[in-house]
């Protein structure tokens, strides 16, 4: 847990202080539901999730390798292609998947 929240704080640090900029509204852009989508793909298991979250980490990295290639695609459809390949993972590919019966109880010590 204690190495989670620490994860967690640097990807939120990286947002406010490694962009350069200040934290606003929306500055995430959607990334959030993007992670979501990471851990239902990796069907709530550490390597699957690390996995899929490679996956998803190219899939916004090749937006700017194609540009480099000089693919004749539109900037704009570029851009949307993280969100596509998010949208076509969970919709097509995941199947029927269960959260952990444990999810959204509260631990006490028995």
């Amino acid at each position: 847990m204690i190495l989670g929240g620490v994860i967690a704080g640097i990807g939120g640090a990286w947002f406010t202080v490694g962009s350069g900029e200040e934290f606003s509204a929306g500055m995430t852009a959607g990334l959030g539901y993007v992670a979501l989508a990471v851990m239902i793909f990796g069907r709530w298991r550490p390597f699957r999730a690390l996995s899929a979250a490679l996956l998803f980490g190219f899939s916004t990295a090749l937006p700017s390798y194609l540009e480099v290639l000089n693919v004749s695609i539109p900037a704009p459809f570029l851009s949307m292609a993280p969100y596509l390949i998010t949208i076509a993972v969970v919709a097509g590919l995941v199947g029927r998947v269960r959260p952990p019966a444990a999810d959204g109880v509260p631990y006490s010590r028995g």
